[in-house]
């Protein structure tokens, strides 16, 4: 068997070199720093080569450059379209950073709804809240009983001024048990906002709810 000879790949001469990087700028019509154009170019330039030529030809004015945080991007000057791409650069950069502040602003938001959330529990947890709507529940079929057994006439009936003193009752503490099933459910409402769906059943455990609300 005969021996394989690697065949290498000729490297570039720095006349090379420029020329591919000015083609690919030229064909990409994109910026670029020094580090992308080495990758992009599989390494047929390395980082430290790309880096000197790149400025060279920007000070020959072979290609345009401008800073872009802590680098520098190169890009292809062609005509009519220098300006246009300036001001695409400065809408974008504009855009990035109402993003990043719009960003900052929800975080800050969600930070400050849980923390009103955490305080809201603290005050009345919901744990409570089913608790008393189920003592609340407990007297309401109590009281129906007592009514079931005074409209039947099986025991002596009350004067009417007794009997409305037990319906308002009935009625105010089916009122008082409406609204602490609306108070718990629009907390629960709140925390589901603030909350990821893979966590909904472990903050159901922390706030001490079984079941559906």
């Amino acid at each position: 068997m005969g021996a394989t000879k690697e065949v290498k790949e000729k490297k570039l001469t720095p006349d090379e070199s420029s020329k591919l990087i000015l083609n690919y700028l030229r064909k990409t019509n994109r910026p670029y720093s020094a580090t992308d154009i080495s990758t992009n170019l599989n390494n047929k330039v390395t980082k430290a080569a790309a880096t000197k030529l790149l400025k060279d030809m920007h000070e020959r004015n072979e290609i345009d450059g401008k800073a872009s945080g802590k680098q520098i991007v190169y890009f292809a000057i062609q005509d009519e379209v220098d300006e246009n791409f300036e001001e695409t650069m400065q809408a974008k950069e504009a855009e990035t950073e109402r993003l990043r502040t719009e960003i900052m602003s929800l975080k800050t938001e969600e930070k400050e709804l849980r923390l009103a959330l955490r305080a809201e529990s603290t005050i009345v947890t919901t744990a409570e809240l089913k608790s008393n709507a189920e003592k609340l529940e407990q007297e309401q079929v109590e009281l129906q009983e007592r009514l079931a057994k005074l409209k039947s006439g099986n025991v002596k009936p009350v004067d009417p001024e007794r009997k409305a003193q037990i319906v308002a009752a009935r009625k105010k503490w089916a009122k008082i048990v409406a609204n602490r099933k609306k108070i718990r459910k629009e907390l629960w409402g709140m925390i589901l906002d603030a909350t990821e769906k893979d966590q909904v059943a472990e903050r159901k455990e922390e706030v001490g709810i079984e079941g559906d609300i």
